[in-house]
């Protein structure tokens, strides 16, 4: 077992007094994705895998571990990088939705490792506004980003860089392992990629991928709602509903779609305008026959919604590729540069995804498609490979596991916990029985109403609280969350114990943020769907 730096050396190296000692804590590769949900990962068992998603981060998983209960702990791409940044819940880091900015003054994890001697970089999606500190090295996407000739901001101004944007995310990672890495500090090297985030554009080497196989569709694909609180009836994600033919599906994207009327997310035809003629060509050589056959089928009904299904799920699967080429690219790396050995790699994502799950695409429920989120870990030497932990872990943890890495002592305000003793396959006896989740952003894109709430190993209950509606599930019986019990008469004893646990999690979190809001019936609050 590797040992870390002891604090007596670290401070006299940092001090100056032991200026020739060799640094040998731990680097660490953090390769973090958007949206990427644990069932499209092979490792992780779920239905995708007999399509083979994901075989490059299934090899980290069987050089490491995974980590079956990971969650989040707002499920939305700003607020949990903010939580990762910080080691504190929403409410108090203060990015609680994607409509904020980052205080990027506050504490954050790279600057206290820059403090105890790590060399730091993030390259990709940031999302949280603002120039990002604590990096000795960065380059960023402006908000969401494009997939296609992206443009970054770096310490020298924005750029244009030709090219898919995973494959400069990971150019920009390897030049910095092989150029800019100082050889005698460890380092923090953070790999934030775009993809899988919607418009699902993917790489022009990818666009044929999957073309002759189906997809497998999930069991819940025409879920219709019925046993939950009103909320997951009114919201506006649905692949049927909402799931836009033109600017998510990029049927005919190469017409003029400017002048067409409505709210929708128009990235994808926007990306199309900055690309080449070389791209664009291959871009409609790949879909444009996919196109006549649509319109040829002219499907309706359940068929139409299969049709969206297919060309969604396949795109989706088709930006992940890039991802996993990736991994292998950043492994490969590490392996000729000689730094393996004593580099931990970090595979997660901001939290999960509907891949059709209910019907729906995007995220933000607390229900565990959304709510889940993957985390693998490769500690050569530490981590026995192939190995699993169940316990209940979540993005608050990772700040406080970083530091406990880099032997740097770890904040009294963060509020997770280092995952160290985990990895090192110890069992503490103490470790959190369960989680808790406070979602915010409404009324605004997609409508999901504002909710908290405990999940345990078991079961899950959760307070849409502006009005006053709850849900209660057995996740052992109905791992699918397709029966609510909340009124079963049965469970009312221990929905009043959770009820309580709740309230407590609440109080350990000194989160009062859904104090001041009066419940309201629901109808006083809902509007007509518009597609988000």
């Amino acid at each position: 077992m590797r040992r870390l730096f002891s604090t007596l050396t670290l401070t006299l190296l940092l001090s100056g007094v032991v200026a020739n000692a060799a640094d040998d804590r731990p680097n660490i590769v953090f390769i973090f994705t958007d949206d990427h949900a644990p069932h499209a990962i092979g490792a992780y068992d779920g239905w995708l895998k007999s399509v083979n998603p994901t075989p490059q981060i299934d090899k980290l998983a069987r050089d490491g571990m995974l980590f079956v209960n990971s969650f989040c702990t707002n499920s939305i791409c700003g607020p949990s990088r903010a939580v990762i940044q910080t080691g504190k819940h929403s409410h108090k880091n203060g990015f609680m939705n994607n409509g904020n900015s980052f205080d990027w003054d506050q504490q954050t994890f790279p600057k206290l490792l820059q403090d105890v001697g790590y060399q730091t970089a993030i390259y990709g999606k940031s999302h949280l506004k603002g120039t990002p500190q604590g990096f000795d090295s960065w380059a960023v996407l402006p908000g969401q980003g494009l997939y296609y000739n992206p443009d970054m901001i770096t310490e020298n101004g924005t750029i244009m860089i030709e090219g898919h944007a995973t494959d400069v995310v990971t150019d920009m990672a390897v030049e910095f392992l092989e150029e800019k890495r100082d050889a005698k500090k460890p380092f923090m090297l953070m790999v934030q990629h775009k993809a899988p985030h919607r418009n699902w554009m993917p790489a022009l080497r990818h666009l044929d991928l999957y073309d002759n196989i189906d997809i497998p569709e999930p069991a819940t694909l025409f879920d219709d709602y019925l046993d939950n609180a009103p909320p997951a009836r009114h919201q506006e994600l649905e692949i049927d509903r909402h799931m836009h033919l033109n600017f998510d599906l990029f049927v005919d994207l190469t017409a003029d779609f400017e002048d067409v009327p409505g709210r929708f997310d128009r990235s994808a035809w926007r990306n199309m305008q900055r690309m080449s003629p070389e791209q664009l060509k291959a871009w409609g050589d790949a879909y444009g026959p996919k196109d006549e056959a649509f319109h040829a089928a002219n499907p309706s009904g359940k068929d139409l919604v299969r049709w969206k299904y297919q060309r969604y799920a396949k795109n989706y699967l088709r930006c992940l590729k890039g991802v996993d080429e990736s991994v292998e690219t950043i492994r490969n790396t590490l392996d000729e540069l000689g730094l393996d050995e004593n580099t931990i790699v970090i595979y997660s994502s901001d939290q999960g995804f509907y891949i059709g799950d209910h019907g729906w695409y995007d995220k933000r429920w607390m229900y565990e498609e959304s709510m889940k989120m993957p985390f693998i870990v490769s500690w050569p030497g530490v981590t026995k490979p192939g190995s699993k932990n169940i316990k209940l872990v979540q993005n608050l943890d990772y700040a406080q596991t970083f530091l406990d890495i880099a032997g740097a002592v770890q904040p009294e305000d963060m509020q997770g916990a280092s995952v160290v003793p985990l990895l090192k396959g110890e069992n503490p006896e103490d470790w959190r029985k369960s989680v808790y989740y406070h979602y915010y952003e409404y009324p605004s894109v997609h409508m999901v109403p504002r909710h908290n709430g405990i999940r345990t190993n078991r079961y899950k209950l959760m307070h849409f609280y502006e009005f006053d509606e709850w849900e209660f599930y057995d996740l052992k019986s109905d791992p699918d969350e397709s029966h609510n019990l909340y009124n079963n008469d049965g469970y009312k004893a221990l929905i009043k114990r959770m009820k309580n646990q709740l309230k407590g999690l609440e109080e350990h979190y000194e989160d009062d943020s859904d104090m001041a809001v009066k419940p309201k019936a629901w109808q006083d609050k809902v509007r007509p769907g518009t597609a988000g």
